[in-house]
């Protein structure tokens, strides 16, 4: 095991905020001298399954512990999950039914070990103790706040100044997620900036149970590929950690310049001491585009095989690079009969290589879309496709036909 001063280097890399640093530290220093690992906590309300690398931020950090010998507690929000975490929301959130929070969180639990470590992980319900709370013991979790200090979340504060109604039993959402933070005995919370509230709320509810408070660890919210907005798969610049490699690797390339070390803080395992270097090497005028190269290579190995990576190398060097057809690139199976480049967009969105059937049409209409080499417009929708034939589509993206 490292020494603490060694493991709150890399713990601390990429933080927004710790509260507090000395307690973390102190955490540290026993666990290293008692050879215990510390309980890490993420609670989950699964209300939105699908994990891109915006998501996987706080994953990663705490494989990063992992790697350190603590471990892990996953808590997926079935219950609070039928109530609906407020955050950000400018009106009560419609409580998911039993049937859904359960699917949610079997999707998650698929995604989740794509990085944490198994053997390191625990996953628990919330479910296996707060349903069990009696009215008496509600009504004591109640009383370790006030309305006032709920009133201090932002989301409460301007929907009470809105006259929007708040329900009593959301006050009891923040409540319940520290309740959890009691229940496990938590040494360490992560959560986004957005959860600040509820997951102080958990030091708050530990010290008031008589427990040595939770450190908190806040992580910076991940731009997308536009390098504005959040990542978020509903604006579509988005890398989702179960895309292929090739794609994957393609959009990597496309991070802005100026967020290359954002992601490599946030999105890879890297020691601070090798992105340092890399800051350096960034600020010595190397060229962005290699920098990224690499910065590909780590986040999509990451998730894929080496021999996927290789493939998605070998695809974007020919594809991007040396401007030629790559031979691996995806295939598009059509039935055989009279197919046509009209048929294949409804399956090219479906595979997430173009966002809808307006966007393909755009392309078209710009001269975007090729077949064979050769642009194509929409005189050309009812063309009969072949088997091998290649479709390009914007600059970046080819697939082939089989019938």
């Amino acid at each position: 095991m490292l020494t603490p001063k060694e493991q709150i280097k890399i713990i601390c890399k990429g933080v927004n905020h710790c509260v507090s640093e000395e307690e973390l530290f102190a955490k540290l220093e026993r666990s290293y001298n008692q050879n215990k690992p510390l309980i890490i906590k993420l609670g989950l309300d699964p209300s939105a399954p699908d994990i891109h690398l915006g998501h996987a931020v706080v994953l990663r950090k705490i494989r990063q512990m992992q790697e350190l010998g603590h471990e892990a507690v996953i808590v997926i929000g079935d219950f609070t999950g039928k109530i609906g975490d407020p955050t950000g929301k400018s009106k009560g959130r419609k409580a998911l039914t039993e049937e859904q929070v359960k699917q949610n969180a079997h999707t998650y639990q698929e995604q989740i070990f794509k990085i944490l470590d198994r053997e390191r992980t625990k996953v628990r319900f919330n479910s296996e103790w707060l349903s069990k709370l009696n009215f008496e013991e509600v009504i004591s979790l109640a009383a370790s706040t006030t309305v006032a200090r709920m009133l201090e979340r932002d989301e409460f504060e301007k929907r009470f100044q809105n006259e929007v109604p708040i329900g009593i039993h959301e006050f009891f959402y923040p409540l319940m997620q520290a309740y959890d933070s009691v229940e496990l005995h938590a040494d360490i919370e992560l959560g986004g900036t957005d959860q600040v509230f509820n997951i102080l709320m958990g030091r708050t509810l530990q010290k008031a149970r008589g427990q040595e408070p939770q450190a908190a660890l806040f992580m910076p919210i991940l731009e997308g590929l536009d390098g504005v907005e959040k990542m978020s798969k509903s604006l579509q610049n988005h890398i989702g950690i179960s895309e292929p490699a090739e794609i994957m690797f393609k959009k990597v390339m496309e991070v802005p310049d100026h967020l290359i070390i954002r992601y490599f803080e946030l999105a890879t395992d890297e020691h601070p001491d090798k992105v340092k270097a890399i800051q350096s090497e960034l600020l010595a005028g190397i060229n962005p585009r290699d920098i990224k190269f690499r910065l590909a290579q780590i986040i999509t190995g990451l998730y894929h095989s080496d021999e996927e990576l290789q493939k998605a190398v070998s695809y974007y060097e020919a594809a991007f690079s040396k401007k030629t057809v790559p031979d691996d690139i995806p295939v598009l199976l059509l039935a055989i009969g009279k197919e046509t480049v009209n048929d294949t967009i409804p399956q090219l969105a479906a595979m997430g290589l173009v966002k809808s059937r307006s966007e393909f049409l755009r392309l078209m209409k710009q001269g975007g879309v090729r077949l064979n080499g050769e642009k194509i417009g929409e005189e050309e929708l009812n063309t009969v496709l072949f088997n091998l034939d290649v479709l390009k589509i914007g600059k970046k993206v080819f697939v082939r036909i089989n019938k």
